[in-house]
């Protein structure tokens, strides 16, 4: 089958077209023009690819996307979009407002699928935003909730904090391999559907480049190629990036397809992959005939074990999914996060006293009730109270202990960024576990988030206060 079923209201095709080039093509400010760029949008659809991706920040992208909904009047189309916020608090008028911007750009009263991006997972207002879509959602205006570059632990979390999410959209192809182990794992278990970005490495999976000298990541690059450079570079090299291009050509001219319908088809089999996403120049640079190949190539045990072999030689990404968007190395066309995010504000209001301290305030009703502040600063030391999975009146991660324990993690960072430290400068933790059969899944935790900080650590079993709460964890920060 060619498409694969979100929700009961949503089926995707499994080869979608992504609109991400638009803003590429408006790199000079200059819009395209809308009439002709939804009708190079219907020569794809005329072709069966009835999938579009795209999000607030591809330029003109929603709005064209409006101009052919208007011209043609399809109802066997498929219009995906993303909420991409700043990052800081949002309050609940401006999720309304972000959710009513997108309805009006697409001509539309409801939206089929929103996917969310949280730059931060230490500042909780990511929590907010998707407990916002989700009343909207209630209300009708959006009709299938997604995420966006969330990594395993917080795709995890969101699902036991009983936020239905039907997909997560993150890089996944043969350069970044990240997906196919936990996060694929958990996807199954839940029926979340991964949709796969990435999968033409930005134009580099190409018989253009094969046998290519090594290009340097500067302006003669689209911004695509800058980023895909990067990613080249961290998984093994120009040099094996030649040996994997070498293969993908043998075995696309077996099957008489381009090298780029090879490296897409080999992820859209992958587990729990619902759909890969290409990206189009509309209107510039047309390949729907070969795109259309994506969705009817199979490829052979035997194929598939070549360019097994070839990626064995690599080397794996840094981190998790969407950590590139998160912490260095930042795998982005610009190599850092200006073209993307201003500034980072600070997950928690400070305050200072006379002693010379500094108290960071999560804003829970413990701290207001017992007297004490999330976390304190005197000089360089940073220390901070014990920590459960508290979000307002709202328990995160639900009985699930490992989603507890990222959760009080990110809150631990938020208090500690809060007071000029980071989560390197963690020293010493604490963990206190309700249920000590529970013991592991937190240590992993621990262990996931601290295992290049390896700080000092105890865990015992105590008997917390709250019947909803597994874990409480305190940690002591030291601020070179």
């Amino acid at each position: 089958m060619n498409h694969t079923r979100l929700s009961d209201n949503l089926s995707i095709s499994k080869a979608l077209i992504g609109l991400w080039q638009i803003a590429d093509l408006e790199r000079g400010n200059q819009k395209v023009a809308p009439i002709a760029t939804a009708k190079a949008m219907h020569a794809y659809y005329e072709q069966g690819l009835t999938s579009f991706d795209m999000a607030d920040h591809y330029g003109s992208a929603e709005e064209v996307v409006g101009v052919f909904r208007k011209t043609y009047g399809l109802r066997d189309v498929q219009f995906l979009t993303k909420w991409v916020p700043s990052p800081g608090n949002i309050t609940a008028t401006q999720i309304e407002a972000a959710v009513k911007k997108a309805l009006t750009r697409l001509q539309t009263d409801q939206i089929q699928l929103m996917q969310f991006h949280a730059w931060n997972y230490a500042h909780p207002s990511w929590l907010d935003c998707l407990y916002g879509l989700q009343k909207l959602q209630q209300e009708g205006l959006i009709a299938n909730l997604g995420l966006t570059n969330f990594d395993e632990a917080h795709l995890n979390m969101v699902i036991q904090s009983g936020i239905n999410v039907v997909s997560n959209q993150v890089c996944y192809s043969l350069l970044d391999q990240r997906a196919a182990g936990k996060m694929t794992a958990t996807c199954l278990q839940h029926n979340v559907k991964l949709l796969a970005f990435g999968t033409v490495g930005g134009g580099f999976f190409s018989e253009k480049w094969l046998n290519q000298s090594e290009p340097a990541i500067n302006d003669s690059l689209t911004w695509s190629q800058m980023k895909y450079k990067r990613y080249i570079d961290a998984a093994g090299g120009w040099k094996w990036y030649q040996e994997l291009l070498q293969t993908l050509y043998n075995i696309a001219q077996a099957h008489h397809v381009s090298i780029a319908t090879i490296a897409s088809a080999y992820i859209k089999e992958q587990p729990a992959v619902g759909g890969v996403i290409i990206g189009a120049r509309m209107g510039v640079s047309e390949h729907i005939l070969e795109n259309k190949k994506v969705l009817d190539i199979q490829l052979s045990a035997a194929e598939l074990e070549l360019i097994k072999s070839v990626l064995a030689k690599g080397q794996s990404i840094p981190g998790d999914c969407g950590d590139e968007y998160r912490k260095p190395p930042y795998l982005t066309a610009t190599g850092d996060l200006s073209h993307h995010v201003k500034e980072f504000p600070v997950p928690y209001p400070t305050i200072s006293d006379t002693q010379g301290k500094t108290k960071a305030l999560s804003g829970t009703s413990w701290e207001s009730m017992a007297g004490y502040s999330r976390a304190v600063r005197k000089g360089n030391r940073i220390l901070v109270s014990g920590t459960t999975a508290t979000h307002g009146n709202l328990v995160i991660g639900g009985n699930d202990p490992a989603a507890q324990a990222h959760f009080i993690f990110d809150k631990i960072e938020g208090a500690i960024q809060s007071l000029g430290g980071k989560l390197e400068d963690v020293v010493r933790t604490r963990v206190f576990v309700k249920d000590i059969n529970q013991w592991e899944p937190i240590a992993r935790a621990h262990g996931q988030r601290f295992a290049a900080i390896q700080p000092a650590n105890t865990m015992v079993q105590a008997n917390l206060i709250g019947d909803d709460y597994l874990v409480e964890i305190e940690a002591e920060a030291i601020v070179e």
